[in-house]
């Protein structure tokens, strides 16, 4: 395997465990950056660009990072926070009058930033094309009625965190998310992320796919928990049923789903652009800007979920909209913060060794909330930090 880019001195482990993604791990087409207090340490690039294709993997090229994307629209509501245009201990419906009905009157802008907000499923699932249009994105769920008690358990809101979020944004902002994306925070960062993927940057994107885990020596898979397989398996379920929000599922290699902006799925990046964009939420990263006070680095990674999620039906914690280090995800630290892409991508900020970390890739697994590659490349880091 051909590996491409460069790294630091003492981040030579983290080009062993990237080289070691493909021979081992069963990597198609793969990236990985590094951020070290602003600086880039490690950007490596290999494979191919597509995951059924034989071109090779560019400097540059990026892919769809799934629920990576949750990570970058916290980062809307937050900084709208930060400037003093959101309060996250308002009740949504104050900037969202709609979103009241149903038993939703109280639920407060942290809860739903804290998949807290009870509303992971919808009675009627949407159509692609109909998830695409934020009008009706958002009168579904400002109509759906809450699994549960709004603030009073958590479980994982796979696609509908992006009307969630999508309409906080129009409502408070007037634009939409993926425009003040763009501009607010790709722009000054200089992070090579899109939400709405522009035609002029298509041929930058490489298809992606499923791929199964290669078989490990001894001939074993690593199996989830009976009681996850059962909630996939079961039709009724939340966690089907959150999943299933958008039904048929979109075809993630389809221009118009790349061209729509739903922040709870369909992101785009390099991964230098996550690494960027994480850096620049702790730091002033080189040749841009920094983003989060330090006040809002606390807010992000301050736990405000924890335990049993209804959804992912194991233990999960989050910040303000942010995955944190635990069992189920674990992160470089207990002091990171950050957010995978199911089965794949992972960006993620850690304030206390001043790391930031993104990785894409073309090739997605059944994993939900912590990827064996990922993973194996935080090690990496970890070994490197600590010297």
């Amino acid at each position: 395997m051909d590996v491409n880019g460069a790294v630091a001195d003492g981040f030579e482990p983290v080009r062993e465990a990237f080289v070691r993604n493909f021979e081992v791990l069963g990597d198609r087409g793969a990236a990985v950056t590094v951020y070290r207090d602003g600086h880039k340490v490690v950007d490596l690039w290999g494979g191919t660009r597509d995951v059924d294709g034989t071109a090779p993997w560019e400097h540059g090229t990026a892919q769809v990072v799934r629920s990576a994307t949750k990570g970058v629209a916290a980062a809307v509501l937050l900084l709208l926070h930060q400037r003093g245009h959101l309060d996250l201990d308002a009740p949504v419906g104050t900037y969202w009058p709609q979103y009241k009905a149903a038993g939703k009157e109280r639920t407060l802008v942290r809860e739903l930033l804290a998949h807290r907000a009870g509303v992971p499923v919808l009675d009627r699932p949407l159509t692609p094309a109909e998830a695409a249009d934020p009008d009706l994105g958002a009168a579904a769920v400002a109509a759906q009625t809450p699994a549960w008690e709004p603030g009073t358990a958590h479980g994982y809101h796979a696609q509908t965190y992006s009307w969630l979020t999508g309409e906080l944004v129009r409502r408070t902002t007037g634009r939409d998310i993926g425009e003040w994306i763009a501009d607010e925070i790709a722009g000054p960062v200089g992070a090579e992320l899109w939400l709405g993927l522009p035609q002029a940057r298509s041929a930058r994107v490489g298809r992606v796919g499923q791929v199964d885990a290669p078989v490990q020596p001894g001939g074993l898979r690593t199996r989830p928990k009976q009681s996850v397989t059962d909630a996939y398996a079961d039709p009724g379920s939340l966690t089907r049923r959150a999943f299933a929000a958008i039904t048929p599922l979109p075809d993630e290699n389809d221009p118009a789903y790349r061209a729509a902006a739903l922040p709870a799925s369909n992101g785009i990046a390099t991964a230098d652009g996550l690494a960027r964009f994480y850096a620049a939420l702790i730091g002033e990263v080189e040749g841009g800007v920094r983003l989060f006070t330090p006040e809002t680095v606390e807010l992000a990674r301050a736990e405000q979920s924890a335990g049993p999620d209804r959804v992912l039906v194991v233990n999960t914690r989050f910040g303000l909209g942010y995955m944190l280090h635990g069992g189920a995800s674990p992160l470089l630290s207990p002091a990171s913060f950050g957010h995978p892409g199911r089965g794949g991508a992972l960006g993620l900020a850690d304030p206390e060794s001043g790391i930031a970390f993104g990785y894409v890739t073309n090739g997605f697994r059944t994993s939900v909330t912590a990827d064996p590659r990922a993973q194996a490349l935080l090690r990496a880091v970890r070994t490197a930090i600590a010297g």
